[in-house]
């Protein structure tokens, strides 16, 4: 898509109702804390929590406990910009799975558009970008009812998309201007990170972006580098360095094009440097058509992915190039017969039955 296709239009990425649901926090939120001196249990005491909440990551948390957590941290860092700071000092492979996925997208709308996806599998709330006259206006949405979003958390939000865009780009990018629900802080941090203008006690939170820096290249667009989310994925994608046959490198694209959302058939061509026509044809010609290669990577990824017990089944789905995580379900079931998190358990079992057998001494 090209910058033109938006101009002087409003594009709303998602204008769904939003149904409350639990989430998780991932374990580079609490190394995020730890590196800036903050104790994961002080926070969650703090936040009238388990104290050692943090060390099971199988755990889900309401909305109201994770909007307790962020005021918790607030208050106990005495730092008004300190989600801003858990977002620009955080290194690059520390970050969530979405942002490491992210960076090494085409460009900065790229790379936005698989944080908002992301959003939509594993958070209670939704990112929305709506574009007009050349500028990009990013807000959050939650369920109805929901209290109000922490301003913390707010700018930590806002804080990753420009990190994002500057760490792709290698340029020091700055939004037009950030309309910001808190009153104006002692401090200078909020405008010593974002360098524009700051409304203070605006009636809503609003980032809003230059529309014509969306187009910008990132330097790591690299899919390979995916393989610093983990390990399976690493694995996965070794393929992509031997292409032996043209099923190979079809494959390779595929597992390319997953993270980005749009494994299709346009897609894949383009990135081979082939007419739509001409790839259906030479897969044809090796007995295959493009569906069973799409389904037979996916299924075969998502094995991969799923057995990483480090990464969550909705970020695999992510992963996976899904809209949303009832799709990869759905999918899932028609290939195994089970759901993913009953796969897991499945597989998961087994391998420590195998560990276990061998450990046992020889009669």
């Amino acid at each position: 898509m090209t910058p033109s296709m938006y101009a002087n239009q409003i594009r709303i990425m998602t204008t769904t109702k939003l149904a409350a649901r639990p989430c998780k926090l991932p374990a580079a939120f609490w190394r995020s804390l730890e590196r800036l001196g903050l104790s994961p249990p002080a926070v969650l005491r703090a936040a009238s929590l388990p104290a050692t909440l943090h060390l099971d990551d199988t755990v889900f948390i309401s909305t109201s406990q994770l909007f307790a957590i962020w005021r918790a941290i607030e208050a106990l860092s005495g730092d008004p910009a300190f989600g801003i700071r858990m977002a620009c000092e955080t290194s690059s492979a520390q970050h969530m799975i979405a942002f490491v996925s992210a960076l090494y997208a085409a460009n900065w709308r790229d790379g936005l558009e698989r944080i908002v996806r992301y959003k939509r599998l594993c958070s209670p709330d939704e990112l929305r970008m709506a574009e007009q006259d050349g500028k990009m206006s990013v807000t959050s949405a939650w369920p109805d009812g929901t209290a109000p979003e922490p301003c913390i958390s707010v700018e930590a939000s806002f804080a990753l998309l420009v990190e994002l865009g500057r760490r792709g780009t290698g340029q020091r990018l700055a939004p037009l201007r950030v309309e910001l629900r808190r009153r104006a802080p002692g401090s200078d941090g909020h405008a010593a990170f974002f360098g524009c203008p700051i409304r203070f006690g605006a009636q809503a939170d609003r980032l809003v972006l230059d529309a014509t820096q969306l187009a910008l290249p990132f330097r790591g667009h690299n899919p390979e580098m995916l393989g610093m989310v983990g390990p399976a994925l690493a694995a996965a994608l070794r393929e992509i360095e031997a292409q032996a046959n043209f099923e190979q490198q079809v494959r390779a694209a595929l597992r390319r094009a997953f993270a980005a959302g749009r494994a299709d058939v346009a897609m894949v061509a383009r990135e081979l440097g082939l007419s739509e026509r001409t790839l259906q044809r030479r897969i044809g010609e090796e007995g295959k058509t493009f569906r069973l290669l799409l389904d037979d990577t996916r299924r075969n990824l998502a094995h991969q992915l799923l057995s990483d017990l480090s990464i969550d089944v909705k970020e695999v789905a992510f992963l996976l190039g899904y809209q949303d995580s009832n799709s990869f379900n759905r999918a899932f079931r028609q290939w195994e017969q089970v759901t993913p998190l009953t796969w897991r358990r499945m597989t998961a079992g087994h391998a420590s039955l195998l560990v276990s057998r061998q450990s046992l001494p020889d009669n």
